[in-house]
């Protein structure tokens, strides 16, 4: 295998990371417009019923054969994915979006501190921890942090840590049908959340515009992007370059929901980009001499 062919998929897996970061954060800058109209629960019911729709329609998994598939890894993708969208949009109701992010990141960020086997693996993490201490401003502002919405966020990283574990093992065993089952599945979850909160408000025609773009930026392309990274790279990995997540989120805040960043905030940014940047480089080697087996 030549050098250009092995870190081909360690490229296109980054580049599809990337791709679905921006994606989920300018769907999450796009839900918190609808919270008015029909609440964090019903921003969730629309981002995942209709991602699901979309999906089913596009994929039609039905046409595939079931044969030897671990459905209980499924389900549990599925069931994770409803629960930590359902939190982290009730996160967003209180505290800003790069915020609820830096938060809910300790879950893929705990996932990386447990696979890491290199020393300059620590050097990219402790960059990452360096930059969440900035982001938070738990000295200065402490009061500012409903700390309802901080046990929503920190519930979401939960719910992220399972979505990656459960997501290679879903993606080994249903291929391209792992995330319209996955997210069909979350939907089951959401749906009722959202029509008990927000009633017939949530058929509103008006809404629909907004409430399709939620769903396919913040679900329908996104996840299914990350299922192209989940397959093509190591968990740990895949985790520590999710750090890019909490500073694309402090950057969509501050453009589209006019949430200021201070001079630690851009630092904190800073910070987390190197160690992505660091994370994403220093992959290519060991996928040159140890290619990632699904």
């Amino acid at each position: 295998m030549s050098p250009r062919t092995a870190v081909a998929p360690v490229a296109l897996a980054v580049g599809a990371l990337l791709i679905s970061m921006v994606s989920y954060q300018c769907g999450a800058s796009l839900a918190k417009h609808l919270f008015p109209q029909v609440g964090a629960q019903g921003a969730t019911a629309y981002r995942l019923g209709l991602s699901a729709l979309i999906l089913l329609a596009w994929r039609r998994p039905w046409r595939r054969s079931n044969g030897e598939r671990d459905w209980r890894a499924l389900w549990g993708y599925g069931l994770s994915m409803g629960a930590m969208n359902l939190v982290f949009y009730m996160s967003l109701r209180t505290i800003p979006l790069g915020i609820a992010v830096a938060l809910e990141f300790t879950g893929p960020l705990a996932l990386a501190l447990f696979g890491s086997r290199r020393p300059i693996d620590f050097v990219w993490i402790a960059l990452v921890v360096a930059g969440l201490a900035l982001l938070l401003p738990l000295r200065t502002q402490a009061q500012a942090l409903d700390p309802v919405g901080v046990m929503y966020a920190l519930a979401a990283g939960v719910g992220w840590a399972l979505y990656i574990v459960l997501g290679k093992k879903v993606g080994a065993s249903h291929g391209g049908d792992a995330v319209t089952l996955g997210i069909s599945i979350g939907a089951l979850l959401a749906i009722p959340f959202g029509a008990i909160h927000a009633g017939g408000a949530l058929l509103s025609p008006t809404l629909l515009p907004y409430a399709l773009g939620v769903a396919v930026l913040s679900s329908a392309l996104p996840y299914s992007l990350e299922m192209v990274a989940l397959t093509r790279l190591p968990a740990r990995t895949f985790s520590t370059l999710l750090s890019l997540e909490p500073a694309i989120a402090a950057v969509a805040g501050a453009a589209l929901l006019d949430q200021r960043l201070g001079l630690l905030q851009w630092l904190a940014i800073t910070a987390i980009i190197v160690a992505a940047t660091g994370t994403a480089l220093s992959v290519r080697r060991p996928a040159l001499i140890e290619p990632v087996v699904n």
